[in-house]
């Protein structure tokens, strides 16, 4: 069975994906495509033999769509979810769910009325080698209770566009699910912790810390520095009762020389966990081949939901200067039980 596959959004994450499904994802066709820049849609459609829609809208009525993937602007996923829903068709929207607890808690909301999942959400750290790694060892007790963990995410720069507190809600919210994720625990307050901030991006509050709490009392303190300059570094270390697991950036080639040991670091995101984009489209064309609609053990509505309520949370904490409890609806049975929780 070949899952033909609508795309809504056709910018830098949005075009891999195109050229993914079409080239490399098994099992999986692009059958149409929309952008608002319309000319890039239409040559991005003809390179992979898909139809140019008009409108969002047209990839989600389109019966030759089995399912969408949403790689729009933030703040247009939750109502293209909704759509997706009223369709019945299965979607992978990218990170952010929506762009408020409130548009994400409506996903859910529908969800649960429909009686289904049909959302996965692109929280794809879930599928990288080396943060399954560090589950593994969790899981697998290899270093204990957990107690708490350190995190570290960093560009090497950003967009103008990117301002305000977007450093908490594009860039940690991965680390909100992330840690959701690995200790298989709800994040129950945060706190924003003032730092000295880098004089190279004054428009920004850049570098920042938050703590995150988790509901059996461990601690997360998660750091954004989305202008180090040097490249994109992902790390953390998770300390257990009696161990701990690290993940550093994957190995390159050392190079030795003039006295000094030295090794590259990842660019950008796409280099990064390029891999670990890949494994997840698969896992959800896979899934759907086979008849579910949400690949096992990947980032749901709810999940989607939690997180942007935790990064709301921190933008409070910032503003605040203090602690803040997050708030969460209880959690629906369905997430429950297709979710195996």
């Amino acid at each position: 069975m070949t899952v033909r596959v609508g795309v809504i959004g056709t910018g830098m994450i949005g075009t891999q994906h195109v050229h993914r499904l079409a080239r490399e994802v098994v099992g999986s066709s692009v059958a149409a495509v929309f952008d608002v820049v319309a000319d890039r849609a239409a040559a991005l459609a003809q390179e992979v033999g898909a139809t140019s829609a008009g409108s969002w809208a047209e990839v989600v009525e389109d019966a030759d769509v089995d399912a969408v993937l949403i790689a729009s602007p933030g703040d247009l996923h939750a109502e293209q979810v909704l759509a997706c829903l009223a369709a019945g068709k299965p979607v992978l929207c990218e990170k952010p769910l929506a762009t408020t607890a409130g548009d994400a808690l409506k996903v859910v909301q529908a969800e649960v009325a429909a009686g289904r999942r049909l959302v996965q959400v692109g929280f794809m750290r879930r599928y990288d080698p080396g943060f399954r790694d560090v589950k593994a060892a969790i899981d697998g007790g290899a270093i204990g209770e957990p107690l708490l963990a350190h995190a570290v995410h960093r560009n090497a720069s950003v967009p103008d566009a990117f301002v305000g507190e977007m450093s908490l809600t594009d860039s940690l919210v991965h680390e909100f699910d992330t840690f959701r994720w690995l200790f298989g625990q709800e994040i129950v307050a945060t706190t924003v912790v003032a730092v000295r901030h880098s004089p190279l991006a004054a428009h920004l509050r850049d570098p920042q810390i938050v703590l995150l709490e988790l509901g059996n009392g461990a601690v997360v303190d998660a750091e954004s520095f989305v202008n180090c300059r040097y490249g994109y570094d992902v790390r953390c270390e998770v300390v257990g009762s009696t161990g701990t697991v690290a993940l550093d950036n994957p190995r390159t080639t050392i190079v030795l020389g003039a006295g000094r040991r030295g090794e590259t670091v990842p660019p950008d995101w796409g280099v990064r966990f390029g891999r670990a984009y890949q494994d997840e489209l698969q896992a959800w064309i896979d899934a759907l081949a086979g008849g579910a609609t949400v690949a096992p053990g990947a980032s749901d509505a709810w999940d989607g939901y939690a997180a942007i309520s935790v990064a709301e949370t921190a933008v409070a904490s910032f503003g605040l200067h203090a602690r803040t409890e997050v708030q969460l609806v209880e959690r629906p049975d369905l997430y429950i039980r297709e979710a195996g929780r």
